[in-house]
């Protein structure tokens, strides 16, 4: 009896761990995660590609990566060209380029849009004999000032009086809020891409008072509508200057100072050293008119920043952080004026200061 009964729990014995293999054999079983768990690592994924796109967002402008425009004296690269290549002759102008229509004219020149090899470029020919000498003079300087703060030079014709360079279809600086109330372009209509343009604006002025040929003067800047013309919004909302005909230069080792034209100027745009400074009753005299420096140029950044920033939400609090900097430049003492490269410190401080205040306060809401 004792026999059977042992036999029994043999049995039963090998049938559980016949039982507790075939379970094992098929593996852990599927737990679904309960709601609220699903929830949360939901809410940490879409948390950190907000972090990702808050750095493109606030750290800078939608700028594509440009291929690399630095090019031997007498060559061009434009956007799309692997390789650079020589400034093209009077006789490739002549054959190679075909004007479409005209887009600009101003005292010196006439633009046409113009087509070269499929691609969009600018020609410009000199509107009458009596200008010729501006003319040479803004060919010479955009041949020696070629960078990423100048318009591409793609050839020139002595001859005929023509120069060829990089075609930009947003145009002139003077068309900016037209061009960012257009609907695709309201993403960029911020404080911190108008700032990065006001940027722009003092990195020009900073390497024209710096450049290879000296200390240069932006004459063309006896009001804010022909200040704003001789720049050109790219299309990836960066800036180049474009007019370079009135350009003279600051020579302090020998005394040379310079003087903006031949007749009297006018309004508050203009510093006041290039008013006339002896009075209504005595006319205008150039010959009597002092020369000045390139301080004039630091006179008006306040102004054309202003325009620069326009409107938009978030550049009242731009403007509050430049008026000490901007307060500087209006000084009625040129000498007292900070430079370029003081402006453009501050500028760029200001940027960064701002832009990682709101990325803070927008994290801090996430």
């Amino acid at each position: 009896m004792q026999e059977t009964v042992a036999e029994a729990q043999e049995l039963a014995a090998d049938s559980s761990m016949d039982k507790k293999t075939q379970d094992g054999s098929r593996g852990p079983r599927h737990r679904s995660l309960p709601p609220a768990v699903g929830l949360l690592l939901s809410m940490a994924l879409m948390n950190a590609l907000l972090y990702l796109c808050l750095d493109w967002f606030f750290v800078a402008p939608p700028r594509s990566s440009p291929v690399s425009t630095h090019c031997p004296y007498g060559h061009f690269r434009m956007a799309q060209m692997k390789n650079c290549s020589p400034w093209l002759s009077c006789e490739e102008l002549r054959t190679e380029v075909r004007p479409l229509k005209r887009i600009g004219e101003g005292a010196v020149k006439r633009v046409f849009l113009s087509e070269w090899k499929e691609r969009k470029v600018a020609l410009s020919r000199l509107t009458s004999l009596e200008m010729k000498d501006d003319f040479l003079h803004g060919l010479r300087m955009l041949k020696s000032l070629q960078s990423k703060h100048v318009v591409t030079l793609l050839g020139y014709c002595e001859d005929d009086s023509t120069i060829l360079t990089e075609y930009h279809p947003l145009g002139s600086l003077s068309n900016l809020e037209e061009t960012l109330n257009l609907s695709k372009y309201q993403n960029v209509n911020t404080w911190q891409h108008r700032l990065q343009l006001a940027v722009d604006y003092v990195s020009i002025i900073d390497y024209l008072h710096h450049s290879p040929l000296g200390t240069l003067v932006m004459c063309d800047s006896s009001d804010l509508s022909k200040t704003l013309s001789q720049y050109l919004l790219t299309s990836n909302f960066s800036l180049v200057v474009n007019d370079l005909d009135a350009l003279p230069l600051v020579n302090r080792s020998s005394g040379a100072l310079v003087k903006c034209g031949h007749r009297e100027l006018h309004g508050d745009f203009v510093a006041p050293e290039q008013l006339w400074p002896y009075g209504e009753d005595t006319p205008f005299d150039d010959d009597l008119m002092p020369p000045y420096d390139e301080k004039i140029d630091i006179w008006k950044i306040p102004d054309v920043s202003s325009f620069l920033l326009g409107h938009v939400e978030g550049s009242d609090m731009v403007r509050f952080h430049l008026f000490d900097i901007h307060k500087a430049c209006k000084s009625q003492t040129p000498a007292e004026r900070p430079t370029a490269q003081d402006i453009l410190d501050t500028y760029k401080k200001v940027l960064n200061l701002l832009r990682d205040s709101v990325m803070s306060q927008t994290r801090e809401m996430l």
